[in-house]
């Protein structure tokens, strides 16, 4: 039996996934409420590994590293996250790395997650790392896209467009939610289309 991989992102309507120089959002882009927390807190509460590229993990352990206890970068749910063991994909970062239960991995990424879905015992998720989500879009390893779209559209600010560049997919959707009244969860089985 293969373990379900999730690519999990946040994103503006317009499809980006982060804000770049010049935009003053702030996280979630001012927009996250309790409910927001409290769900994301219950999708990490069950057991799973997360599957994180170089570049991913470099911004979260530096965003950890400089934030305080109490801030929004320190939310519950993502203290819950950095407790999950992980599989970092690099061919440039050696350990130990900061982050309590984190393994790197050298080597083709399809070949590794794909290795990861036949030999873990938990289900797999990434949240955020791009351009390794594409690769693995591509060679059919992601099972479940979930997209968290906040209501705000950022045409001057946005950066690194969440699927910009991906291969083309026809989107099953399996389940929808409304989180304090304005963020939509949508999770989609992917199909390459063609």
């Amino acid at each position: 039996m293969t373990a379900t991989y999730t690519f999990d992102v946040f994103a503006s309507l317009d499809g980006f996934g982060s804000v770049g120089p010049g935009g003053d959002w702030g996280g979630y882009w001012g927009k996250q409420g309790p409910e927001l927390l409290e769900h994301r807190l219950a999708l990490y509460g069950d057991e799973q590994r997360m599957v994180f590229g170089a570049t991913t993990y470099r911004v979260f352990a530096q965003m950890l590293a400089e934030s305080t206890e109490g801030s929004e970068v320190r939310d519950p749910w993502v203290t819950r996250m950095r407790e999950l063991p992980a599989t970092i994909v690099s061919g440039s970062l050696r350990g130990p790395l900061d982050w309590p239960d984190a393994t790197v991995a050298a080597g083709d990424a399809v070949d590794l997650v794909a290795r990861l879905k036949e030999e873990s015992a938990v289900p797999l998720r990434s949240h955020g790392s791009l351009s390794l989500n594409r690769a693995l879009l591509a060679a059919g390893l992601v099972d479940r896209v979930q997209v968290t779209v906040f209501p705000v559209i950022t045409g001057k600010t946005g950066a690194e467009p969440v699927f910009g560049g991906a291969e083309d997919f026809d989107l099953e959707l399996l389940e929808t939610r409304t989180l304090d009244g304005r963020i939509q969860e949508l999770i989609y089985r992917p199909t390459l289309h063609g």
